[in-house]
């Protein structure tokens, strides 16, 4: 019998075009079948899973630390930043108050007599005697009116009610504790005004833009420090460093970070972290551990006693960057 063989090729508009293979034969036609291999399957196979996944394990490898590393960068940023601002705010209120710096509220006051308070308070509980205000944002809202400024964005978690204190002042009241005036505590430590016991001298920081022979030229710093009540025998800094870990905040202050001293390798130069402090001229610089010496806070207004030390019992050491009193 003989067979005629030719190709046709469907012309369906909706449907895949595939070439026919028709068969003639003397009694009619034969049934079409597909001359084409069938559709691959376009499903994964295990192989080609298992490379997409170890390509995508690479990727994110390499991305991940850049990432955080970014993140890091943005925080520093920040932060020189905030101290960048909160050295134009104090020197603007300056400029129109004689060339005077606010006073210090980092005080406690007991009826006519008061001592100092550690640096990082923001608002005292009440003003001391002849002193005006008990809240910075008394003396500064009008430059900087976002208290995020006053926080260090390194810091583990900042306090709850920072801007509704900022933005209250003078009449700050916690809702949260039955106290009728909060003090509040922040992540930076402020100078202008501030008076603290250093061994052998006495740190006075500045009080006018002016400046003095026996001022210091710190405006505001990172804060920094070791065996402070919250975190007895542990360094504490509002930036990260290593080992550290989170030293949680309470009703009247921020979270900040902490680590006990490494019996293996005692002393403060061996910490490895960056700190930044902004000074009266206007420029923000940083400095290390290595850099730096303790300051106490005083229990009597001239500076010249330091609070009691002991494990835990007071607001413990404060260190500022060498050379601050010249």
């Amino acid at each position: 019998m003989a067979v005629l063989r030719f190709m046709m090729e469907d012309t369906s508009i909706n449907g895949p075009k595939h070439k026919i293979d028709v068969r003639c034969f003397h009694g009619g036609f034969d049934r079409a079948q597909p001359n084409v291999l069938e559709a691959r399957d376009t499903g994964f196979t295990l192989v080609e899973l298992l490379v997409v996944i170890s390509i995508l394990s690479l990727v994110m490898g390499i991305l991940l630390p850049a990432l955080g590393q970014a993140r890091r960068q943005g925080r520093v940023l920040v932060g020189t930043s905030n101290l960048r601002q909160i050295v134009m705010g104090a020197s603007d209120y300056a400029a129109n108050n004689d060339e005077s710096y606010p006073e210090s509220v980092a005080t406690i006051t007991f009826g006519p007599s008061w001592h100092w308070q550690e640096p990082t308070m923001i608002t005292a509980c009440k003003a001391r005697p002849f002193q005006e205000h008990r809240a910075m944002s008394a003396y500064l809202r009008s430059y900087i009116e976002n208290a995020n400024v006053m926080f260090c964005p390194s810091a583990p978690k900042k306090y709850e009610f920072l801007q509704e204190a900022w933005e209250a002042g003078d009449v700050w009241d916690n809702p949260v504790t039955s106290f009728p005036s909060d003090p509040v505590f922040g992540t930076y430590c402020f100078y202008w005004n501030y008076v603290g016991y250093l061994e052998g001298a006495i740190f006075k920081g500045p009080q006018s833009t002016l400046g003095g022979p026996d001022k210091s030229k710190l405006l505001v710093s990172d804060y920094f420090g070791y065996d402070h009540h919250r975190s007895p025998e542990a360094y504490g800094s509002c930036e990260r460093f290593a080992g550290a870990d989170v030293t949680q905040g309470t009703e009247v202050s921020s979270a900040y970070w902490s680590r006990c001293e490494d019996e293996n390798s005692p002393g403060v130069e061996r910490l490895n972290v960056k700190l930044r402090a902004g000074y009266t001229d206007g420029h923000v610089a940083s400095w290390t551990p290595a850099d730096a010496m303790p300051m106490k806070v005083s229990i009597n207004p001239d500076g010249s006693v330091p609070y009691p030390s002991g494990v835990g019992l007071g607001p413990g050491d404060f260190y500022l960057p060498k050379g601050v009193l010249h």
